[in-house]
């Protein structure tokens, strides 16, 4: 099984009008990681940059737009997705995977190829993911009245994952905290 564990940053919520500055991943095939990345973006040169949403990251308007331009990123990302899955085999794709990716991080993911003329998001990944969030909520479910949200952060704690909060809204490392809790609630990886 090929899976792409991924976490993004972005500048905002709405995949429509906000884009990406962060995205980082782990190749995962049959259990070994096969390899890593964090790539910085400039955002889509369309996309609304929310103040909030890079104070939630801790990094400014400024910072991001010096980041290479997302076509250079976008053709880094192809590269790295070529050397593990045929994209002309449909049989051949990763499984998306991260924290509550069904409902944000697939669709901002989706619309990143979009905005790079690719509309062959479907060559790479199977139309169904995996969302650790809603793996983690049946293995919670018996104690999930004593916490407080069900944020990443608060089931990283709560399985007793060590959480540096300082760290947070850093896609890498939201990334690592979302395998710790796939490894904590599925006992694979």
């Amino acid at each position: 099984m090929k899976i792409l564990f991924f976490d993004l940053e972005t500048t905002g919520t709405n995949p429509g009008r906000h884009g990406i500055h962060q995205i980082s991943g782990q190749i995962v095939i049959d259990g070994e990681t096969k390899e890593e990345f964090n790539l910085f973006v400039q955002p889509n040169p369309k996309a609304q940059i929310e103040p909030e949403a890079l104070k939630v990251c801790n990094v400014t308007q400024e910072q991001i737009m010096s980041y290479p331009p997302m076509k250079k990123i976008y053709d880094q990302l192809i590269v790295i997705l070529e050397r593990y899955v045929n994209r002309y085999d449909k049989g051949d794709k990763y499984f998306l995977a991260g924290y509550n990716n069904s409902s944000f991080d697939n669709n901002f993911l989706r619309g990143f190829f979009l905005q790079n003329s690719d509309n062959y998001f479907g060559s790479w990944f199977w139309s169904n993911s995996i969302d650790v969030m809603v793996l983690a909520t049946p293995f919670l479910s018996d104690v999930r009245n004593n916490m407080p949200d069900f944020k990443q952060s608060t089931v990283a704690k709560y399985l007793g994952v060590n959480v540096d909060d300082s760290l947070l809204h850093d896609a890498n490392y939201d990334l690592t905290l979302c395998r710790e809790i796939y490894n904590k609630v599925c006992g694979k990886f």
